[in-house]
């Protein structure tokens, strides 16, 4: 058997629901709860493995806490500045 995420669109939705249910005995739906709690939960699994991986082997950039506290700093001005109209 192989595992598939399917996207279909809303109108053709209940066509393939249709198709599916005739076929019961060799398609399975399944919902993924990971992807109920949070639609991106792959993508951030994915960013998270990568991002650990880059602390493992000295390659992910690490910022002392007064380059982070201004990094911030900056990054909160950039957004009053912007949503301030």
């Amino acid at each position: 058997m192989h595992t598939l995420t399917v996207k279909v669109q809303d109108s053709v939705f209940q066509e393939f629901l249709n198709f599916v249910s005739k076929r019961k005995e060799t398609i399975e739906i399944e919902k993924d709860k990971n992807l109920e709690y949070d639609p991106f939960f792959y993508e951030r699994k994915k960013q998270l493995q990568q991002d650990l991986e880059e602390i493992d082997n000295g390659t992910a950039e690490m910022l002392t806490q007064e380059q982070y506290d201004n990094e911030m700093n900056s990054f909160f001005k950039e957004l009053k500045l912007k949503y301030a109209n």
